[in-house]
């Protein structure tokens, strides 16, 4: 309960040891491959790995985390799907498209919570490599600060890699800014209520074989429950086999 107190009144909480040193070395592993991979790209979020899922076994079977689960059950919704999952990696000497002010959900709904964001730190977060500034209580608010405002009332997240950062989606934030030689790597995944819309088309998007290897955790985060019927044929599946799933929230 002191859990869901904190994460109610400050907007973010940080759970310690979520994945092993083993766990964080694989994932950032394939982060690197695929972050070099995005670098070649001309985007204005360059360096922002979207669809990590695609990248990676261990950026896919993350999704089937049993302390994942619990907590986006616990803190958002049972039934929530996944609305975004890519990566918040500082490169050297740098910001990123994160170190805007910003909250990661334009909608404001009083007492409601509709987004939540989960951070797996694969580096140790600190104040020189960036971490995360953020203003406390800010989600309950329905209008952004002032630049000056949030800086001179920001607090910065400090935390171990393997952590597991998790906040309110309306949570005013800002990637910091690298200021040593060494990017420092991370993976964000945005969780929604399962009504809601994803990012992406992500049963569609993921191919089949992909999707074999998650278990009944990641199938239901990517949205395999409540996938739309496309034709009549789909609608009228038996019940076992709807694309729809009954009782999703």
């Amino acid at each position: 309960m002191d859990i869901i107190n904190r994460f109610r009144g400050d907007g973010v909480i940080i759970i310690p040891s979520v994945l092993s040193n083993s766990q964080t070395d694989e994932l950032k592993q394939e982060l690197v491959k695929a972050t070099n991979n995005n670098l070649k790209m001309d985007v204005f979020d360059k360096g922002m790995v979207h669809n990590c899922m695609m990248h990676g076994d261990a950026m896919l079977k993350i999704l089937d985390h049993p302390t994942l689960h619990k907590y986006v059950s616990m803190l958002l919704d049972e039934f929530a799907i996944m609305y975004a999952y890519q990566s918040s990696t500082l490169l050297p000497n740098s910001g990123n498209y994160g170190s805007r002010i910003h909250v990661d959900c334009p909608r404001f709904i009083k007492d409601y919570v509709s987004n939540i964001g989960v951070i797996f730190p694969l580096d140790n977060f600190t104040l020189e490599n960036g971490g995360t500034y953020y203003l406390p209580s800010s989600h309950l608010e329905c209008s952004l600060p002032s630049d000056e405002d949030f800086f001179n009332q920001a607090k910065q997240i400090v935390c171990n890699k393997g952590d597991m950062i998790i906040f309110n989606a309306r949570l005013v934030h800002a990637a910091g800014r690298n200021t040593t030689e060494t990017a420092r790597y991370a993976l964000t995944i945005n969780f929604c209520r399962s009504f809601m819309r994803q990012r992406f088309d992500f049963p569609r998007l993921i191919d089949s074989e992909r999707i074999k290897k998650l278990g009944e955790r990641g199938r239901q985060f990517i949205g395999m429950n409540v996938r739309v019927p496309t034709c009549l044929d789909d609608f009228y599946l038996p019940e076992n086999d709807r694309l729809y799933k009954p009782n999703q929230g």
